[in-house]
């Protein structure tokens, strides 16, 4: 939580602040410095756990495809396929999670945050906390074009919701501590909770054409899984303006 977190580091300035701080040092170096591994100098160590956090929202999409192609492959056969590769996208999920509490609390110890962290922050959060869970709903069958578009307004939402984010960070009220005192809206990593139901569904068998709840309007256009409408709801409360949310 580097930066979608919503905190801040004791002593360092952040980029609403007058005093020179980490942010205007790395922005000189990003402009200035034209070497070919310049990028990589300009990142602190959280950055680079940050990207950690991205590397397992990403392993987590492959396993939902490598999951997909096994079920194409197995399509002549009633049972289906080993549930490892489905696994192993759930589980790299709440990984990722562990890596964004960690980019936020090296950040504090070795005081210094960056813009570079706080953007780096929330697009590794929109991968491994929006598009990895779509992903696997995908996978384990919420396949209609319905159930598509409900999964692009969840992953939107979290785009949304971390754009907002980074906007009033500076402007949100803070503990004494420097940390934003609320979240605004439910932070993206609650969509773990999804993350769970979705490993119950696959540990009992409820994937594929047994997913809870059945089909609504089947053999029409309007053809959905109900159950998609609980990614509709955690859209929804990630982009509210009125839930607040008090930080831990």
């Amino acid at each position: 939580m580097n930066g979608s977190s919503g905190s801040s580091v004791p002593g360092i300035s952040t980029p609403g602040s007058a005093a020179p701080s980490t942010y205007d040092k790395q922005k000189i170096l990003l402009s200035s410095d034209h070497g070919h591994f310049s990028l990589i100098r300009a990142l602190h160590m959280a950055d680079f756990i940050t990207e950690l956090n991205g590397l397992c929202g990403v392993l987590s999409i492959f396993a939902s495809l490598r999951y997909c192609i096994q079920l194409a492959e197995n399509r002549s056969s009633v049972a289906l396929p080993p549930h490892g590769n489905i696994y192993a996208a759930l589980g790299l999920i709440p990984l990722g999670l562990f890596f964004d509490f960690m980019d936020g609390k090296v950040a504090r110890w070795r005081k210094k945050s960056s813009m570079m962290g706080q953007e780096l922050d929330s697009l590794a959060d929109l991968v491994s906390f929006g598009v990895a869970p779509a992903a696997v709903a995908f996978s384990i069958g919420f396949r209609t074009t319905v159930d598509h578009l409900l999964l692009a307004f969840f992953v939107l939402c979290g785009l949304t919701r971390l754009a907002r984010f980074n906007v009033t960070t500076a402007v949100i009220p803070k503990d004494k501590s420097g940390k934003a005192a609320y979240f605004e809206g439910t932070p993206i990593p609650t969509s773990l909770g999804l993350d769970a139901l979705m490993a119950y569904w696959v540990s009992q068998g409820w994937i594929q054409d047994s997913l809870p709840l059945g089909t609504w309007f089947a053999g029409t256009a309007y053809e959905l899984h109900p159950a998609a409408l609980l990614f509709v709801i955690h859209g929804c409360l990630m982009t509210s303006k009125t839930i607040h949310i008090p930080k831990p």
